[in-house]
This record gives structure tokens, C-alpha cells and sequence, in this order.
């Protein structure tokens, strides 16, 4: 009776330990709504297909041009250009992302969140103010550093993060990402810009302001710097 009691532990263990490593792939999109009948609609798969490789060809992991400095000149004084699998085909299934961001002075990347992916941050230029707020389960704790040339910095996965130019000379950094299509969510544009919009009672109780600051900020025109 022993016996059995300590094989029926081990299969309870071993049991556990399957469920807790099993998971499904990672999304690479927004969404994936499954289809009962593929054939009656448009067939998107969780990334992109694949070519045959024996077509692949150096250009399919090539890009070029992230030298050049990128304009600047809008609301958020920031401009960033990712280099992701739309722009490197090879890219595709490989989990990475790269992207160069330009910063006016005093200009900020806004607060935004990566759904799908972790970011490592270097300054390749200047001066930036960067930090991430943690989770509500965390006491939203916010971790901030001032990165000069060459400091790097990390923000975990869908950790709300932001970075700020506080100098009056421009800043360049370049961040790689944990995802072919990482994603970005900037707070301010989804929550007052979002199509249709959130209803603004909602938002106001929400916020804890008066209605009317909250019809203003819906009604202003909120810049994407994502390229």
C-alpha cells in the first residue's frame, strides 16, 4: 500500500510539473480569432508565412538606413522607427525586434506598453530620463535612472514605460525587443483617443475628474510616434 501511495505522489507530481511547463505559442498580433471554415474567410496565421528556404536570399535579413536621424518635429518630439519583421522578412518566428528612436530636445517617448515583448534601451547619444511603473500586485512601484552615453536600461514585459529627453540637444537611443511584432500601446492615445470612444462618465469616475477636462482630452488630436 506504501508503494502505491508514493507512486500515486509521483504521478501527482509529475503530473503538475507537464501542466505548469505547458503553454500555447505566444500571440504575435493583437488578435487571432479562430474560423470553423477557413475557406469562407480570409486566413490570417499568428505571424506570416514562410517561403520555401531554399528561396531565401541575403536581402530577406537585410535592412539599412537606421544612420539616418529621423524628424522630430511634432507634439511628442520623438520619432521611432522599428525594424521588425515587416521590414526584415527573416525576421520571421526568430522573437526579435530592433528599433532607433530620435529625440528632440526635452521630447519624450510617452508612456506606453509592449504587449508582446521585453526592451533593452541603450543611448547612443545624449542624455534621457527613463523609467517603468510595476504592476498594481507590485504597489505600482515606479523605477526611474537618467542614462547617459552607453548606459543601458531594461523594461520588462508589458510594464508601462517612458523615456524624456531633459536636455536642450537632441538624444538618439536604439532598443531591442523580445518579439518579431512586440506591439506598442501609448496610454494616453488608447484611453482619449481610442475608435469608438470610451464613454467619457466612465473615464471621468475613472480618473477622478470632472467630466468636462475628459471631453476635452477626447476631442484633441493625440500623435502617434510609432513609424
Amino acid at each position: 500500500m506504501k508503494a502505491v501511495h508514493i507512486l500515486l505522489t509521483l504521478t501527482a507530481f509529475a503530473l503538475a510539473s507537464f501542466i505548469a511547463s505547458a503553454s500555447d505559442p505566444s500571440p504575435l498580433q493583437d488578435f487571432c480569432v479562430a474560423v470553423d471554415e477557413p475557406h469562407k474567410a480570409s486566413v490570417f496565421v499568428n505571424g506570416k508565412f514562410c517561403k520555401d528556404p531554399k528561396l531565401a536570399k541575403a536581402e530577406d535579413f537585410f535592412f539599412s538606413g537606421l544612420n539616418v536621424p529621423r524628424d522630430t518635429h511634432n507634439p511628442v518630439g520623438s520619432n521611432v522607427t522599428q525594424v521588425n519583421v515587416d521590414l526584415i522578412p527573416g525576421l520571421n518566428t526568430l522573437g526579435i525586434t530592433l528599433a532607433r528612436i530620435d529625440y528632440a530636445p526635452y521630447g519624450q517617448n510617452p508612456p506606453h506598453t509592449h504587449p508582446r515583448g521585453s526592451e533593452i534601451l541603450v543611448v547612443a547619444k545624449g542624455t534621457l530620463y527613463v523609467g517603468f511603473v510595476s504592476s498594481n500586485q507590485d504597489g505600482n512601484r515606479l523605477f526611474t535612472k537618467v542614462l547617459k552615453e552607453g548606459d543601458v536600461f531594461v523594461f520588462p514585459i508589458g510594464m508601462i514605460h517612458f523615456q524624456f529627453n531633459p536636455r536642450h540637444v537632441p538624444a538618439v537611443a536604439f532598443a531591442g525587443l523580445s518579439s518579431q511584432n512586440a506591439g506598442t500601446i501609448t496610454i494616453a492615445n488608447s484611453v482619449f483617443g481610442s475608435d469608438p470612444a470610451i464613454n467619457p462618465d466612465l473615464l471621468a469616475k475613472a480618473f477622478q475628474v470632472d467630466k468636462n477636462v475628459i471631453d476635452k482630452l477626447q476631442k484633441q488630436f493625440w500623435f502617434g510616434n510609432d513609424n
